[in-house]
């Protein structure tokens, strides 16, 4: 899609996303990205060409281990800051994108925690990532509202939930602010904005600023990160280790270096998370190659098989081991309101969940959906009682690498309906996210980029392994084909003719067959599709 933008340039800063957000970005903070990216951009290039390389080692058949270079960080002891007040009780987070509307709500859930995300629930479209910033500022400042159509006004509650910030990672770029002729890294915008404008009234209403780190693959880029804050600390004189960021555990690597990505942001660090969808997505990718590895149906892959469970333990034992929160997955799972029937099975399907994590030895969980707060709160109550967290249960496992490599499913099937599930999901989602929509209600579930990813590299994996479904049917681009045609129709026969071309549907499947179908593998299906956005 041809794009046709205004430009500015300020101090060899260039923004050409259109609308020109004057209260983000102002000339000091345009300086202060120019500082974070003409210091840190060229390490975190350097760190993406690090991470070619080791796919390169892998696709050669080299297994991720526990480094020897580390192991004294591993085995000596030592602790993170202790968290602040306000990041003291997490039991109970909840997540969404940077929309007026959600922001509110989502303050307003009774949840400990508003994770505000850039990342995987946003499509980052120019009024999203700038618009989610003057959204977030007024939210600091308690001056946002939000009025509906019918006169319905929304405004923040006296004891709204704290706030997070989750960057996009260190993958994207933002391509309408260019820095010295190269594009800049999404990070750092998503995160220089934040904290240039947020920080200061943060520290003055008794919070601070406070982030989600995603997608990092070692602590080499968790240093990069620390280094980061630092620097903005001291470029706006505010105390370095102000800054608190928990870090996503949700790639197979990083569950390699969780004492280490700890070590390097101790005084910045606020503890893990499971972000169990974004891992399973970086086992099929970092393994797409070993036959071995391939994995079964989407839905047969819970938090009991062998190899997450050895990853959920190995987390909590870290960072309780280091003082640290260790915070569970997601419940992605949104209530109906009209089929009271499946919501009472999926409240109940929630409910186990969460109780596994708390009884596991979380410290906290997340959800997608301000219904599902009171439920997991209730079950986090039930263990913690009046204690803010559990940081103090130890339960010292012994986790190998061959556990956390262990793909091996004995029960694990691939059927024909997967197939047609993993299709589905993933035009729809695309669809949804070049519309604008990155927090997709799909068949009453939540669906983000982490999960279409899987839906897409599963087609890939089995195609490229010629696996066969249950039944014998060998999964190849003809079968697939198959089933891309019948979804399309489907959905064509759902909408109207005007309703199918706004959903832009033959636009994401073509998107799907070319980080499905094609020979080699995209690294992320945001990449290309980003191309696409308005």
């Amino acid at each position: 899609m041809e794009r046709q933008l205004e430009s500015t340039m300020i101090m060899g800063v260039k923004t050409s996303g259109g609308e020109d957000y004057p209260s983000v970005l102002t000339p000091e903070a345009l300086e202060f990205l120019a500082l974070l990216h003409r210091r840190f951009n060229k390490r975190r290039l350097d760190l993406l060409e690090a991470r070619r390389e080791r796919q390169r080692r892998t696709d050669a058949g080299e297994r991720p281990k526990f480094r020897c270079s580390t192991e004294q960080i591993r085995t000596s002891e030592w602790t993170v800051a202790a968290p602040p007040p306000d990041l003291l009780d997490r039991r109970c987070e909840i997540t969404g994108p940077v929309d007026r509307k959600m922001i509110i709500n989502a303050l307003n859930s009774g949840a400990k925690v508003f994770m505000a995300d850039f990342e995987d629930s946003a499509s980052p479209t120019w009024a999203a990532m700038m618009g989610g910033q003057a959204n977030l500022m007024d939210a600091v400042r308690r001056t946002i509202s939000f009025t509906k159509p019918d006169g319905t006004t929304y405004r923040l509650n006296e004891s709204p939930a704290t706030l997070m910030v989750r960057p996009r990672g260190w993958h994207l770029n933002e391509r309408n602010i260019v820095i010295d002729g190269a594009p800049t890294s999404a990070s750092l915008v998503d995160f220089g904005l934040y904290f240039f404008h947020n920080a200061k009234e943060l520290i003055e209403r008794g919070s601070g600023p406070y982030f989600y780190l995603p997608k990092l693959e070692s602590h080499c880029e968790a240093r990069l990160w620390n280094d980061v804050f630092v620097t903005a600390q001291e470029a706006l004189g505010i105390p370095v280790g102000t800054i608190r960021a928990t870090v996503l555990i949700e790639t197979i690597f990083a569950a390699f270096e969780m004492n280490e990505i700890l070590f390097e942001l101790r005084e910045h660090s606020a503890g893990l998370n499971a972000g169990r969808w974004d891992y399973i997505f970086s086992i099929i990718k970092k393994f797409r190659n070993q036959r071995t590895m391939v994995l079964p149906d989407r839905k047969q892959i819970t938090m009991t098989v062998p190899f997450m469970q050895a990853y959920v333990e190995l987390l909590i034992d870290t960072c309780h081991r280091r003082g640290a929160h260790a915070m569970g997955g997601m419940a992605a799972f949104i209530p109906s309101r009209h089929d009271a029937e499946v919501n009472e099975r999926a409240f109940g399907k929630v409910r186990r969940d969460k109780q596994r994590e708390a009884s596991a030895g979380h410290d906290g969980t997340w959800v997608a959906h301000p219904d599902l707060v009171p439920l997991a709160t209730a079950v986090f109550d039930a263990v913690l009682g009046d204690r803010p967290h559990q940081i103090e249960v130890r339960r010292p496992v012994t986790v190998t690498a061959r556990d956390l490599l262990d793909t091996d499913i004995p029960s694990g099937t691939i059927t024909e309906s997967g197939v047609r599930t993993n299709v589905d999901v993933g035009i729809r989602y695309i669809a949804s996210w070049l519309c604008g929509n990155g927090a997709a209600a799909i068949y009453n579930l939540m669906e983000d980029a982490a999960t279409a990813e899987i839906s897409r590299s599963q087609i890939w994996q089995w195609i490229h392994h010629r696996c066969r479904t249950e039944d014998g049917t060998l999964i190849d681009a003809a079968m697939v084909g198959r089933i891309i045609d019948e979804e399309i129709d489907r959905l064509r026969s759902e909408l109207s003719a005007e309703g199918f071309a706004a959903g832009r549907y033959d636009e994401a499947r073509k998107v799907f067959e070319r980080v499905a179908l094609t020979t080699h593998f995209p690294e992320f299906l945001t990449l290309p599709a980003y191309d696409l956005l308005d």
